[in-house]
C-alpha cells in the first residue's frame, strides 16, 4: 500500500459540507477525496427546496431556531439550533457572493418560499427548484479555482487509519484500483447519509451510510441513528432511486389527494404543510388503504410548471406525465438522515483528529425530525467552520495501526437489503418488522463480515427497535405514544451496551 503524508485536512465527500470546508481550511493544504466526479452522487446538488434563513423583515434568527426546535419533537439541542439560524443571513450571502444565483424580489433583496412547518416564508431558492445544483456548482468553481485545494476525483474511503491511542490519524483511499493511506492531522467525513440504504429513496443510491459505519467501528460515538425522514411526495413513476416533487409546490397551495380527488389531510388550505413525518404517514396510509395517493398542482400551478418548477416538470414529463393535466403519483421515500455521527457545530467528534459534517454527522439541530430547507444551511454554515477547525490541527508523529478492510455486499445481497429496510424499517414500524429485518442483516453479516452498508442498517434497524416510543421521523405502530421525557440514542462500539445504550436528552 502507498503512504502519502499530507500537512492539512483530508476531507472525505464533496457535496456541500466538503466543499464549504475546504473553502475555509485555507491557507492549509486541503485535501478533497470524493467518490465519483463533483456535482454527481452526492444529495446538494439533488437538493430543490433551497436554504432557509431569516432572510425577510418579518423574520428573524430565534423564530426561525424556535421552528427548528418544534420540528425536532423534543431532540434539538436549542444551542446549536440558535447558532445555526444566528449563521443563516451570512451564510446565504456567502454563497451569493461566490457565485450561487439565488431568485431576487423586486428591490434585490433574496426571494423566500414557504415550506413546511415554517411559520415565515425564509427558503431561498434558485430557478425555483434549482437551489441544489446552482449553489454546489458555485462552490465547485471556486474550489476548483482555490489554490489551497487538490481534489481527487473516483476515490473510495475504505477504512480509517488511527493510533494506539485510538486518535484518527488518516484514511485509506481506493483509486483505479490502487490502495492508499493518506496520513493527516485531521480527517473530516462528509460523506452524506444513508438514503441508499432504502429500495424507495429520493437520494443517490451510493449513499449507504458507510462514514457512519467506519466512524462507529473506530469507537466514535453515534447519534440517533433511527431517525429517518421520508419525503412524502417521491414520484411514484417505477425509477430508483425516485424522483422528487419539492415541498415548495405545496407551500404555492398544490394539494395531496387520493384517487378519488380527496384531500388526505383535510379541507384546510394549510393541511398538507404539516411537519414531514405526518404528512409522510397520510400518504403511506392512504396507499396502504388502495386509495393511492397524488400531488395536485393544477390549479396552484399549472401552465407556469415549466418555469417555476423546471426540474420537477422535467422529471414528470420524462416519465409521460404531464403534472399540469394529471396529478402527480406519490409515495414516501427515504430523504434524510437525522442520525449520525455526534459531532459539534465545528464538526468536532467524540475521537481526536476526526470532525464530520453534513449528513453523516449529527449536530443535534435537527433532532427526530429536520425542518425543511435547513439542511443546505447546515452543510454550508457548519461545514465552513469544520473547515477552520480541521485547518487548527497540527501534525501528529508516531506509529499508526494497520487499517482493516471490509468487504462489499454483492449486488443481490445490496437489494435484498435495500427491500428489507423500505418494507421493514420505513414510514411505519413495529417489533415484528424490525426483527425480520436484524435477522436478514445477521444473515448478510455472517457472508459478508463486516460490511459497511450492513453495519450502518443494523445500527438504524437496532436503534429503531430499542426505540419503543413514536417521536418525530420514528414510528412505532405498536409503541404510537410519545414518552414524556426525550431520549437521546447513543451508540459507541466501545461502551458495552452493543446497540442499545439510550440515554436521556440533556
Amino acid at each position: 500500500m502507498n503512504r502519502l503524508r499530507h500537512d492539512g485536512p483530508l476531507i472525505i465527500g464533496g457535496g456541500l459540507a466538503g466543499l464549504s470546508a475546504a473553502l475555509e481550511a485555507g491557507p492549509r493544504p486541503t485535501l478533497v477525496v470524493t467518490p465519483a466526479p463533483l456535482l454527481q452522487a452526492c444529495s446538494s446538488a439533488w437538493a430543490q427546496g433551497g436554504v432557509a434563513a431569516a432572510l425577510s423583515a418579518q423574520d428573524d434568527p430565534a423564530l426561525h431556531a424556535a421552528d427548528t426546535a418544534a420540528a425536532g419533537a423534543g431532540l434539538v439541542d436549542e444551542a446549536t439550533a440558535r447558532a445555526l439560524t444566528a449563521d443563516g443571513r451570512a451564510t446565504v450571502e456567502w454563497l451569493a457572493a461566490l457565485g450561487a444565483p439565488f431568485d431576487r424580489d423586486v428591490d434585490g433583496g433574496f426571494a423566500v418560499s414557504l415550506e413546511a412547518a415554517h411559520s415565515k416564508a425564509r427558503v431561498a431558492r434558485v430557478g425555483g427548484d434549482g437551489a441544489g445544483r446552482a449553489i454546489l456548482s458555485a462552490l465547485v468553481a471556486s474550489v476548483r479555482a482555490a489554490p489551497h485545494v487538490e481534489v481527487w476525483e473516483n476515490g473510495r474511503l475504505r477504512a480509517l487509519v488511527q493510533d494506539a491511542t485510538g486518535r484518527v490519524r488518516g484514511a485509506v483511499i481506493e483509486r483505479d484500483g490502487r490502495l492508499t493511506e493518506v496520513l493527516a492531522p485531521a480527517v473530516v467525513l462528509a460523506t452524506g447519509g444513508a438514503g441508499g440504504l432504502f429500495a424507495r429513496t429520493t437520494t443517490p443510491v451510493a449513499l449507504l451510510g458507510e462514514g457512519m459505519a467506519l466512524a462507529w467501528l473506530a469507537g466514535a460515538e453515534v447519534l440517533d441513528p433511527e431517525f429517518v425522514q421520508f419525503h412524502p411526495t417521491a414520484i411514484d413513476v417505477g425509477l430508483d432511486p425516485m424522483p422528487l416533487a419539492t415541498e415548495a409546490l405545496r407551500g404555492e397551495g398544490s394539494r395531496l389527494i387520493d384517487a378519488e380527488g380527496r384531500f388526505l389531510l383535510g379541507d384546510e388550505p394549510d393541511a398538507d404543510l404539516k411537519a414531514r413525518d405526518i404528512v409522510a404517514r397520510a400518504v403511506h396510509g392512504a396507499r396502504a388503504e388502495g386509495r393511492g395517493a397524488y400531488l395536485d398542482a393544477r390549479t396552484a400551478v399549472g401552465a407556469h410548471f415549466p418555469t417555476e418548477f423546471p426540474a420537477v416538470f422535467a422529471a414528470c414529463m420524462r416519465a409521460g406525465l404531464d403534472p399540469r393535466e394529471t396529478p402527480i403519483p406519490v409515495a414516501p421515500g427515504a430523504h434524510y438522515h437525522m442520525g449520525g455521527i455526534a459531532a459539534g457545530r465545528d464538526g468536532h467528534t467524540s475521537l481526536p483528529g476526526l470532525f464530520a459534517v453534513g449528513e453523516c454527522a449529527a449536530t443535534g439541530v435537527h433532532g427526530a425530525n429536520r425542518l425543511a430547507s435547513n439542511s443546505l444551511l447546515e452543510a454550508a454554515a457548519f461545514g465552513r467552520r469544520t473547515g477552520r477547525a480541521a485547518a487548527a490541527e497540527t501534525g501528529v508523529d508516531g506509529k499508526v495501526l494497520k487499517a482493516a478492510l471490509t468487504p462489499d455486499l454483492s449486488p443481490e445481497a445490496l437489494t435484498a437489503l435495500r427491500v428489507t429496510m423500505s418494507d421493514n424499517v420505513g414510514v411505519v414500524r413495529d417489533a415484528d418488522g424490525l426483527t425480520r429485518a436484524l435477522a436478514l442483516m445477521e444473515r448478510l453479516e455472517q457472508a459478508a463480515r463486516g460490511a459497511l452498508p450492513v453495519l450502518a442498517a443494523r445500527l438504524i434497524a437496532g436503534a429503531a427497535l430499542d426505540r419503543r416510543e413514536s417521536r418525530g421521523g420514528h414510528y412505532r405502530a405498536d409503541y404510537p405514544g410519545t414518552d414524556a421525557a426525550p431520549r437521546h440514542t447513543r451508540l459507541r462500539r466501545d461502551s458495552g451496551a452493543g446497540l442499545s445504550e439510550i440515554m436521556a436528552a440533556e
